[in-house]
């Protein structure tokens, strides 16, 4: 009977039982869950993310709750695996220690990435950590180099109509499924003229972007799957590529506009982008990427465009940011609530701990953070 209980307490936060206290007598009697428990649980898609629902906001508090501060910020953290990620012994020491909140497969097997899901859900399972959202790059473009052995699709800039959108975001959605990926970085809704976005784009038409776009990020979101619309506040009229250093956007940010309708239409992640932004009286960021720029995150895409879904920053190790002290600490500090690939994801941990002992609003900031991580996780089906 111990072990029963010792049981149900390490699966309490993953399997939704935490405010059925009272039911524990009944448990310990029975050595069974009672029937009520199941009737009374609820199941949610991510069409209730952004619903008004007071069941599902007690559900997050209960699960957000039965956390310590250290598992609470392992929920923003996100690194790779993969052949351009972390060693999959390091991520898993990581996932052990419930300091993580999700993991992007980044340039693998179908197979490989099969398995890695399965594993690391068992993993987390095994520790009565809560589960993982898997994400991956996979752009009509690039889902072919970076998941070996998915179903061959054309490049973005080789779509040309809304019916092969629907169709190109069905068969990825499809692949994702199988492996158990979660959040699609995708789509790229810069335009065409920078020499990194080029083919990833859906053209230099953007009324044809924002269009196709949304298509692609319906079909996604109607899978179930996360859409992530990059790359804020736009890459396609700069010139350089942030993945070897930082950039500039020069004067006005001309393709911020096009994310208005994206987030009228729902979109629920938006990525932003390793881009300085100068010669601009209202957002310069004063040669700060705009992955760690209050200006850019929190005022320009939280406030001014009235974004409240979930916020991730581009890869932290690229050669944009990768010089800039905390990185990962002034992305949250920025706005940011996922930490995509930290250099170092123990020292961005410990940052922000420090950071919230003495800073009241930015320990609110962190936990609304948190919380929009765990309620996104009830809405994708992995916490019931």
């Amino acid at each position: 009977m111990k072990f029963i209980l010792s049981l149900f307490f390490s699966f309490s936060i993953l399997l939704g039982f935490t405010q059925h206290h009272n039911l524990l007598p009944e448990l310990e009697e029975t050595g069974e869950f009672p029937p009520t428990v199941v009737a009374k649980f609820q199941s949610y898609s991510l069409d209730n993310f952004y619903k008004s629902d007071t069941i599902l906001d007690k559900k997050v508090d209960s699960i957000f709750n039965h956390l310590n501060d250290t598992t609470r910020i392992g929920q923003m953290i996100v690194p790779a695996i993969g052949r351009l990620g972390k060693s999959r012994d390091h991520v898993l020491d990581l996932a052990k220690k419930g300091w993580i909140g999700g993991i992007l497969l980044l340039n693998g097997t179908f197979e490989d990435f099969c398995r890695d899901v399965k594993n690391f859900d068992s993993v987390m399972v095994s520790k009565g950590h809560l589960p993982l959202i898997f994400s991956a790059d996979a752009e009509p473009t690039l889902v072919n180099r970076k998941i070996i052995g998915s179903q061959k699709v054309p490049y973005t800039n080789t779509i040309h109509t809304i019916d092969s959108v629907e169709i190109i975001a069905s068969i990825i959605s499809e692949d994702l499924k199988e492996i158990g990926i979660n959040q699609n970085y995708a789509p790229v809704i810069d335009a065409s003229p920078n020499k990194v976005v080029s083919n990833r784009s859906f053209g230099l038409n953007m009324d044809t972007v924002i269009s196709f776009s949304n298509k692609f990020i319906n079909t996604t979101q109607n899978q179930n799957i996360i859409s992530t619309a990059k790359h804020f506040p736009g890459h396609g009229y700069v010139k350089g590529d942030t993945h070897k250093e930082l950039i500039f956007i020069d004067g006005e940010m001309k393709e911020v506009v096009n994310y208005i309708p994206l987030i009228k239409n729902r979109v629920l992640s938006i990525m932003v982008a390793h881009l300085a932004v100068k010669n601009n009286e209202e957002y310069n960021t004063f040669g700060l990427p705009s992955t760690c720029s209050r200006k850019i995150v929190t005022n320009l895409l939280k406030d001014s465009l009235g974004f409240e879904g979930l916020i991730v920053t581009d890869a932290l190790n690229m050669g944009g940011v990768a010089n800039l002290d905390n990185n990962g600490l002034r992305a949250a500090q920025a706005g940011c609530d996922q930490l995509l690939m930290p250099i170092d994801e123990e020292k961005v941990m410990l940052n922000i701990l420090k950071a919230i002992e003495n800073d009241q609003i930015f320990k609110e900031e962190i936990y609304n953070s948190v919380k929009k991580i765990i309620r996104l996780k009830i809405c994708l089906g992995k916490l019931i």
